[in-house]
């Protein structure tokens, strides 16, 4: 297992697979603060140098002894650590979920070091995008022919009245999968045992984010942009990442037919062949 020191000591993991020629594609996943384990070689792209970092406190990665370096603005740090690590001059970068925050931050901080950017169904606290509830509630309608969706729906709309409980928020999470069979079931499962609780309270607190120097960061990153979507997300909704897109001068939007917040399960081929015609351009 390959391991780096953070700037502040704390040993840190990370994983590889595949051996494509070009830039390493760099994964930050999302959660918050979930094992990266989750996001595998995201199916398809394992012919491609990926390198998923386990951010701290997760994942084979080591406990730090300050607790408050789980926040997103100071684990920025800890990914610029393993581009030097990794003896790189610029990489490109893939944020997940929660992850793509992480990857604003980077870009915000050390644009210079990003080749080409990839946000996947992308978190949108730190450019400051507010999703409406509706634009929630509309893609979760997509699924009302599931036998599963009466329940789940009346507990989004719980969730999105800012009346959610942990027990809503549990059957709300069929809207994050474009198909809620056995193998999403068991994904979900995962979810609780990968994550680190403590970790993730921390992530977004406050003072992590400065949503105008990102979206400024945003505005003077020419680089090349790719954001996928899920058409039926209702966690990250194809408007919010429309709007998400629109920050950049050079950003793609692909929303996949019936995708959920995780794409490359609901249709591998789209989500690679997306993916690396982006990176191969």
């Amino acid at each position: 297992m390959p391991t780096f020191s953070a700037p502040d000591g704390t040993l840190l993991a990370y994983h590889e697979s595949g051996s494509g020629a070009g830039a390493p594609l760099l994964c930050l996943p999302g959660g918050p603060m979930r094992d990266s384990a989750y996001l595998g070689d995201l199916d398809g792209l394992a012919g491609r140098r990926v390198v998923r970092l386990d951010l701290r406190g997760t994942g084979a990665s080591a406990v730090p002894a300050d607790p408050a370096s789980y926040r997103c603005d100071r684990l920025v740090e800890d990914v610029e650590a393993l581009r030097i690590h990794l003896g790189l001059d610029a990489v490109d970068v893939l944020g997940h979920s929660a992850g793509a925050n992480l990857a604003a931050l980077y870009v915000t901080r050390h644009a210079e070091r990003v080749r080409r950017l990839v946000l996947v169904t992308p978190g949108a606290a730190a450019p400051g995008i507010v999703t409406a509830p509706e634009e929630r509630l509309a893609a979760a309608r997509l699924r009302a022919g599931e036998p599963w969706f009466a329940e789940a729906y009346a507990a989004l709309e719980e969730v999105t009245a800012g009346r959610g409980t942990g027990e809503t928020f549990a059957k709300v999470m069929p809207f994050f999968h474009g198909t809620w069979d056995e193998a999403a079931r068991e994904r979900e499962a995962e979810t609780a045992r990968q994550r680190n609780a403590e970790a993730a309270g921390v992530y977004g607190g406050e003072g992590a984010y400065d949503p105008e120097a990102t979206r400024a960061a945003f505005a003077a990153f020419g680089r090349p942009v790719l954001v996928l979507a899920g058409e039926g997300d209702a966690n990250t909704p194809p408007q919010t990442a429309a709007a998400y897109a629109e920050l950049f001068p050079a950003a793609r939007l692909e929303v996949l037919k019936g995708g959920g917040h995780f794409p490359w399960h609901d249709d591998a081929e789209w989500f690679a062949g997306r993916v690396a015609e982006f990176l191969d351009a």
